[in-house]
């Protein structure tokens, strides 16, 4: 400690770390996300700091011994550019002698029968929520996959439809570790390889060189 999770959404698990009385804090690029962390936060009596920034602009006021994301969240920044910035920003915020554990994982396609199937779920105030797939694209040069995700919501005579990309970014493990070099940090050399049509998740600790 201290330790800084990016990507923290809404608060699992930066609410349970801090709970237990260890020195965390957060940050993610969506208000909605952190404004349901604070209200989670103070209905369990938990005090929690968190960050509205994006994770290539980081700039916060102290310096971290451990930076973590709890998931892929890095994979969705959407080209090395973006990437390499957010490597620098992570650097930066290292305390001396500080590791940052990155998550990536390649994204297997969207199966054939899977595009349009609707998954529907209860909202607290009794709204039906709906979100399918519409439409996939994936470029393997470029390394992304963009998937058209449509979010429903229904109740009673009120209906909201919002269609939204998501861009997944995936890496090489040659081209992660020459992404982390150019930013000033070098990789667990016991690191798992991750091949061009792997699935599985890596992890990768980087440290200041």
């Amino acid at each position: 400690m201290p330790a800084l999770e990016l990507g923290c959404g809404d608060g699992d698990p930066l609410l349970e770390l801090c709970r237990r009385g260890l020195d965390v804090d957060g940050v993610d690029s969506s208000a909605d996300m952190l404004e349901r962390l604070r209200r989670r936060a103070d209905e369990q009596d938990i005090r929690a700091t968190v960050f509205h920034q994006r994770l290539e602009a980081l700039n916060l006021p102290r310096r971290y011994r451990a930076i973590f994301l709890a998931g892929p969240t890095f994979t969705l920044l959407p080209d090395d550019a973006t990437a390499l910035t957010a490597l620098r920003g992570i650097r930066d915020h290292l305390a001396e002698g500080g590791t940052a554990l990155v998550p990536l994982f390649t994204l297997a396609p969207t199966l054939a029968e899977q595009i349009g199937r609707v998954r529907t779920a209860t909202a607290p105030d009794g709204a039906e929520l709906r979100v399918s797939v519409v439409s996939e694209q994936r470029a393997e040069t470029a390394r992304t996959q963009t998937t058209l995700l449509r979010y429903e919501r229904h109740h009673s005579s009120d209906s909201t439809i919002e269609d939204r990309p998501w861009i997944m970014h995936w890496y090489p493990r040659d081209q992660f570790e020459k992404l982390a070099t150019t930013a000033g940090a070098v990789t667990d050399p016991d690191g798992k390889p991750a091949f061009a049509d792997s699935t599985d998740l890596l992890h990768f600790r980087l440290q200041t060189t």
